[in-house]
């Protein structure tokens, strides 16, 4: 994961590297505020990176993006 950005609404939008190629990556926070939010994908990074692999093997996209909410 290099980037992320908050799209506002509790959303931030983050790429999954995967090689040379990335996956675009949507996590759904209910933090009203972006620092708590980012601290908080953060935080858990690995666990969404790990998650964002298996729904991506898997086919599991919406418009070609991995959809990923708080755990």
């Amino acid at each position: 994961m290099r980037r992320a950005k908050s799209d506002g609404g509790g959303t931030i939008t983050f790429s999954l590297a995967l090689g040379a190629a990335r996956q675009i990556c949507r996590l759904k926070t209910t933090f009203q505020s972006d620092n708590q939010a980012f601290s908080y994908l953060h935080k858990y990074r690995t666990e969404f990176e790990q998650i964002a692999r298996v729904r991506l093997a898997s086919g599991d996209l919406e418009d070609g993006i991995v959809m990923l909410s708080m755990l």
